[in-house]
């Protein structure tokens, strides 16, 4: 009797969780991830440009890290790790190259870390990212010739082996020089700074300018989850969904962003009415720890960590999914997500019809 009571509760507290979800968060269970219909999509730029500073990732020295010139909106993606034996600091300056005033408006700001869980790192920054706190947003004035902070919170101290990852979208009137440095705990920025020179990238040359730091994904055709079935929206994988490609400015070279880290995609899910249906993420590229934020006139429990009840998965992609909610067919539906740093790539998005 206790067994029956216990199996009652449990479905009723997950049918609480988007409407009715009853087993449909148990998982998609009998679907065959890798070899899902995919649905017709269309992919298309929503704008923005991409700092993305992660390499050298494992940093073992003083210097510049990434720097470009840049002016409108902008979002700066930085993942780095002190490999150095000494205790180090990141800075990320602004500086005013021009003869007038420029004016940044920061309208997100998202710090992970620094920490020695590198997993862990990624998911907070992330998680802050789409919490979108706007009271947070700020301005910065930058005179003629001068150098200043985007965020001072970012100069924490760092400890050999710990990660740092930050993600900062902002608005510039003009143009201005975004400087990612790293540097010894104790010195100023400003004017440390003005003695480092650029470190090398890495084997992995995970950096560059790249245009589209949003994009927005639909379907040809509104789902139909009663002719469609369970079908699949595969993101970041180069070959249903394109990485960006960009350039280097430190060198010159041309570069692509394997895993479209910081691009921030809107995945829009417009349905024909005919049933409920129920959303899951999968992760199929590996180990995965992030967060995605679902749009919903009934949701409240945005952003959701990915996974919710662990730090990360991702070890069996037959068993591993999380459970975004199900869903009334013709209610106005999307998802915000992004790659987290440090996780693996792609993922697929499963929608199932109740």
């Amino acid at each position: 009797m206790k067994q029956v009571l216990m199996l009652i509760l449990v479905v009723m507290v997950i049918g609480n969780w988007g409407g009715g979800a009853t087993f449909a968060a148990l998982g998609p269970s009998g679907l065959d991830v890798d070899n899902l219909p995919e649905l017709e999509v269309k992919s298309s730029s929503a704008g923005g440009k991409l700092l993305f500073s992660d390499s050298p990732e494992m940093v073992e020295h003083d210097g510049i890290l990434y720097q470009d010139m840049v002016a409108g909106k902008v979002r700066l993606f930085f993942y780095h790790v002190n490999a150095s034996s000494d205790v180090k600091k990141m800075a990320v300056l602004l500086e005013n190259k021009g003869k007038k005033t420029v004016y940044v408006t920061v309208s997100q700001a998202s710090l992970g870390g620094p920490g020695y869980n590198w997993m862990a790192v990624g998911k907070e920054a992330q998680t802050q990212y789409f919490s979108e706190n706007k009271s947070a947003s700020y301005q910065i004035n930058i005179p003629p010739g001068g150098v200043k902070q985007l965020a001072a919170g970012i100069e924490s101290m760092m400890m050999p082996n710990m990660l740092i990852n930050g993600i900062y979208d902002f608005s510039v009137d003009g143009p201005i020089n975004v400087k990612v440095v790293m540097l010894p705990v104790n010195e100023d920025s400003v004017n440390f700074s003005k003695t480092l020179k650029v470190l090398p990238a890495d084997q992995c040359h995970l950096r560059g300018t790249f245009e589209g730091a949003n994009r927005e994904i639909s379907p040809l055709d509104d789902y139909d989850p009663v002719h469609d079935g369970a079908i699949g929206i595969t993101l970041a994988d180069n070959r249903v969904d394109a990485y960006l490609q960009g350039f280097d400015a430190t060198d010159g070279s041309e570069v692509v962003n394997y895993g479209n880290y910081g691009v921030v995609y809107q995945v829009l899910l417009p349905s024909k009415k005919g049933s409920r249906i129920a959303c899951y993420l999968v992760p199929i590229g590996g180990h995965y720890a992030g967060a995605i934020k679902i749009n919903h006139p009934a949701v409240y429990w945005s952003p959701l960590a990915i996974p919710r009840d662990r730090l990360y998965f991702g070890s069996n992609k037959q068993q591993d999914f999380a459970f975004l909610g199900t869903f009334e067919s013709g209610d106005p539906l999307s998802f915000t997500f992004s790659p987290p740093g440090g996780s693996n790539l792609p993922v697929k998005i499963i929608v199932a019809p109740q």
